[in-house]
C-alpha cells in the first residue's frame, strides 16, 4: 500500500506515458480562458440591478448587476459613462450591452458595458423619486424659495429648442397678449448632452449683470412640448433642477403637456400646464390692460370732477352765509366819522385851553412882576451872610493847586525855552517840525521867539526870512550864513 502510494505522488513533476500536453502558466490559461469568453460573448445584453456604483477619479464607471441568484461585475470607460442619458445609482434596474471579458488580476469575469438604459418605466419611475426625494431633502422645492412673477417684464429669456414648435407658440402668444422682447438660447431638449446644454443655458441667464452687453432679462421661461418620461427626461437630471432652483431670475417651467411633470417644475418659481401658458401667465393682455387703465382714469376723473362741485356747492353755500362787504364796512365807516368830529371839537378845546394858559403866563411876565420878584430876591441875598473863612479857605486850596498846575505846565512848555536863547520851528499847518528833512519838505516855516514869530522859507539847504514875517524885523532881511562855531553852524 505505501509502495503503490510512493508510486502515485512523486516529489518532481515528470511527463508519463501519453501524456504530450506541457503545463500551462497561469497567464496562459487566463489568456485561453479570456479568449474562449470574448468569442463566445462579444456581444452581450444583460439585465439587472446596480449595486455598488462608483465613478473613479480617472472617469471609468465600476458597478454590480445582480439579481437575486448571482452577481456580475461590470466597467465602464470614460467615453462611454460621458454619454449616459441619466445618471446611475445603486438599486436602479438597467439593461447594458456589451462584451464579456476576464480580468486576470482577480481571475473573474466581467461584461464591458458600451450602452446602459433603464429597465423600463418602472425603473425610470424609481429612479425619478429617489432624486425627488434627495432634492427636496435639501430644500430646493421649498415653497419659501419661490419668487413673484414681475407684472409685466421687459425682457423675457426662453431656453427651448430652437426650430420646434414650443418657440413659434410662445412668440406668437406674447405677439397677442403684449409684445416684449424676448431673447431665446437654443439648446437640445432631449437625447445626449441636452442636459449640459439646458443647464449651460440657464446659468448663463443668471450671470448675465445689468447693464452688459447683453440686457438682462426679467423673467426666464424654460419649454419643452410634450413627450413620454423618457423623452422629458433631460428636465429631471440633477444639474438642470440645481441650475433652475439655483436662479437668480424669476422663473417658469413648462415642461410637456398638462399632466407632464418633471423635477424642473418643483424647482421653478412658477410651474405653467403647458409653453403657451408660460407665455399667458409672463405677460398680461395688452388690450385688457389699457381698458383697465382707461377705466381706472375715467373713474379718477369722475371722482375729481364729483370732488370739485361738492367743493363749489360748499364755497357757494359759504358765500351765502357770509354778510355782504358794505355791511361789514358801515360799522367801521360810522366809527371814523365819529372820531372826526371828536377830533375837530378837541383840536378847538385844545386851542383854547393853551390861550388861557399863555394869557395867564403873559400876565405873570409883566415889568412890575418881574421887578418885584427881583427886589425880593435881592432882600434874601443881603439877609444871607456868610462867614468870610468859609469861602477864603476853599479859594486859597484852589490857588495853591492852580500854581502847582501851572509850574508843571511852564516846564513842559514847549515855549518854555524861548526865553532861554532857543528857538521852536513849526509848519505851514502849525505842526511842530523836529527834523532838517521835514524843514525842507515843508518849504515854509515859521521860528517862534520868546518875543514874537518870524517866518522863513527853506531852499535846499539854506534857510532865507520871509517878507511876510508874523512879526515886523527892523530894516531889511537878512540872508543867515553858515557861522564859523559848528555848535550854530545850521538850526536844523
Amino acid at each position: 500500500m505505501s509502495d503503490s502510494l510512493s508510486l502515485d505522488a512523486k516529489l518532481l513533476a515528470e511527463s508519463g506515458e501519453g501524456d504530450n500536453a506541457a503545463p500551462l502558466s497561469v497567464s496562459e490559461i487566463s489568456g485561453a480562458l479570456k479568449r474562449v469568453v470574448e468569442d463566445r460573448f462579444g456581444y452581450v445584453r444583460v439585465k439587472g440591478e446596480i449595486s455598488g456604483y462608483k465613478r473613479a477619479a480617472s472617469g471609468h464607471v465600476y458597478l454590480k448587476l445582480k439579481d437575486d441568484k448571482a452577481v456580475l461585475d461590470g466597467v465602464m470607460w470614460k467615453g462611454n459613462a460621458g454619454r449616459l442619458p441619466f445618471q446611475p445609482e445603486d438599486g436602479i434596474e438597467v439593461v447594458v450591452s456589451g462584451k464579456l471579458t476576464t480580468y486576470p488580476g482577480r481571475s473573474n469575469y466581467q461584461v464591458v458595458i458600451d450602452k446602459m438604459e433603464l429597465a423600463g418605466e418602472g425603473a425610470l419611475m424609481a429612479l425619478f423619486e429617489k432624486l425627488k426625494a434627495k432634492l427636496s431633502g435639501e430644500g430646493l422645492f421649498d415653497s419659501e424659495r419661490k419668487r413673484e412673477i414681475p407684472f409685466l417684464p421687459k425682457t423675457i429669456a426662453v431656453v427651448t429648442s430652437p426650430t420646434g414648435a414650443v418657440i413659434r407658440d410662445i412668440l406668437h402668444r406674447l405677439a397677442d397678449r403684449c409684445p416684449s422682447h424676448v431673447i431665446v438660447w437654443p439648446v437640445l431638449v432631449q437625447g445626449e448632452g441636452a442636459a449640459t446644454q439646458i443647464a449651460a443655458a440657464i446659468n448663463g441667464f443668471s450671470a448675465l449683470e445689468e447693464g452688459g452687453a447683453v440686457q438682462r432679462p426679467d423673467l426666464l421661461i424654460v419649454a419643452r412640448g410634450g413627450g413620454s418620461i423618457e423623452d422629458l427626461w433631460s428636465f429631471n437630471e440633477e444639474e438642470v433642477v440645481r441650475a433652475v432652483a439655483n436662479c437668480s431670475i424669476p422663473t417658469i417651467s413648462a415642461v410637456g403637456h398638462e399632466t407632464d411633470t418633471t423635477l424642473c417644475d418643483y424647482a421653478a418659481d412658477l410651474r405653467a400646464p403647458t409653453p403657451t401658458a408660460a407665455a399667458e401667465m409672463a405677460v398680461p393682455v395688452r388690450a385688457e390692460w389699457l381698458a383697465t387703465l382707461a377705466e381706472s382714469k375715467a373713474r379718477m376723473q369722475r371722482s375729481v370732477g364729483r370732488g370739485l362741485s361738492q367743493a363749489q356747492e360748499r364755497l357757494t353755500a359759504q358765500q351765502r352765509l357770509m354778510p355782504a362787504l358794505s355791511d361789514l364796512l358801515r360799522p367801521h365807516q360810522q366809527r371814523i366819522d365819529e372820531v372826526a368830529e371828536r377830533m375837530k371839537y378837541g383840536l378847538s378845546q385844545n386851542i383854547s385851553h393853551a390861550r388861557s394858559r399863555f394869557d395867564k403866563s403873559d400876565g405873570a411876565l409883566k415889568p412890575a412882576m418881574l421887578k418885584g420878584r427881583l427886589d425880593r430876591a435881592k432882600e434874601r441875598l443881603i439877609r444871607f451872610e456868610m462867614p468870610s473863612s468859609m469861602i477864603q479857605r476853599p479859594l486859597d486850596e484852589a490857588k495853591q493847586r492852580l500854581d502847582a498846575i501851572w509850574r508843571v505846565a511852564q516846564q513842559v512848555s514847549p515855549d518854555g525855552p524861548l526865553k532861554r536863547g532857543y528857538a521852536r520851528v513849526s509848519g505851514p499847518d502849525g505842526d511842530h517840525i523836529g527834523s532838517k528833512a521835514s524843514a525842507k519838505t515843508a518849504g515854509a516855516i515859521t521860528l517862534h521867539f520868546h518875543d514874537g514869530d518870524i517866518g522863513a522859507q527853506v531852499a535846499g539847504g539854506d534857510v532865507s526870512v520871509s517878507a511876510n514875517s508874523p512879526s515886523k524885523p527892523q530894516g531889511k532881511p537878512k540872508r543867515v550864513k553858515k557861522a564859523a562855531d559848528d555848535r550854530q553852524a545850521d538850526l536844523f
